[in-house]
């Protein structure tokens, strides 16, 4: 399938028009993920001006050394330039925290082989369930493994679009609470966590992947993502030594979150 748009004739280390900027964001909104190709080197401070146009910034709970800007995560498999981290799940940014990142601004800095990040649309796999299934995951509430969460809704509607999205995390998810707010409501056993998750993982790379979209990192790629509508993970050669596939180091900014997940509507209102 088809997920995200090429974009030519804009150099993002030049300042932007706001009819630029405001179109932009329409078009993140439509496609999930915008890919800027040939942007050469844009430092730290530019990346955190770039960002700053969609939304005040979220910094980052790893702050290494190497990071350009403190609003900046610099991403590496080589520990002395960046943290490496991408390989917990399939996720969507900020699940920890009240209202989820809004959009998340990637700029690769050095890019090793086979380094791929791969995306998902969440409205698609939602749709694409089966309807006892889809039923079933309508009554899941999602609970952090961080400290002071309250459970939310692991299907709801996506703020602007009103589609059904996903707040999800297959590595970082403590347990389910089924029914939530009702008098039927419990919450899951490890066990059962375990089992929902694994059944999640096998929704999200069903059909050999065909709902994915690996982006292959080229020098200068800059990609601004609605992260409220895509999952995304690192490939597995992110994890690979430096000595192997060479020195990768990714920038990430994410804006701070607006819409705490909110269920409104009763699943056994849904259409088929």
């Amino acid at each position: 399938m088809q997920l995200g748009v090429e974009v030519t004739g804009i150099q993002l280390n030049e300042n932007q028009s706001e009819d630029i900027i405001e179109q932009i964001k329409s078009d993140v909104t439509q496609h999930c993920v915008m890919i800027f190709r040939n942007q050469g080197n844009i430092c730290g401070e530019r990346h955190v001006e770039i960002s700053r146009c969609f939304g005040e910034l979220k910094s980052p709970f790893y702050q290494h050394p190497k990071s350009p800007h403190h609003d900046v995560f610099r991403v590496s498999n080589d520990p002395n330039e960046g943290t490496n981290v991408g390989r917990t799940g399939w996720h969507i940014d900020g699940t920890f925290i009240p209202a989820p990142y809004g959009y998340s601004l990637y700029h690769i800095v050095s890019v090793s082989k086979g380094g791929d990040t791969v995306f998902l649309p969440l409205t698609e796999l939602v749709e694409s369930l089966e309807k006892e299934k889809r039923l079933r995951w309508e009554r899941l509430w999602t609970i952090s493994d961080r400290k002071s969460t309250v459970p939310k809704p692991l299907i709801y509607c996506h703020p602007k679009t009103g589609l059904p999205t996903m707040c999800v995390h297959l590595g970082f998810t403590e347990a389910f609470t089924w029914d939530f707010g009702t008098e039927k409501q419990r919450t899951t056993k490890p066990q059962e966590t375990k089992e929902i998750l694994q059944e999640m993982h096998e929704e999200f790379v069903k059909d050999n992947c065909a709902m994915h979209y690996s982006h292959k990192w080229e020098p200068g790629d800059f990609i601004i993502t609605d992260n409220l509508a895509v999952a995304h993970e690192a490939a597995p050669d992110t994890q690979l030594p430096r000595e192997d596939v060479g020195l990768r180091i990714l920038h990430r900014t994410t804006t701070t979150g607006t819409h705490t997940p909110q269920k409104k509507y009763r699943a056994e209102d849904l259409q088929f």
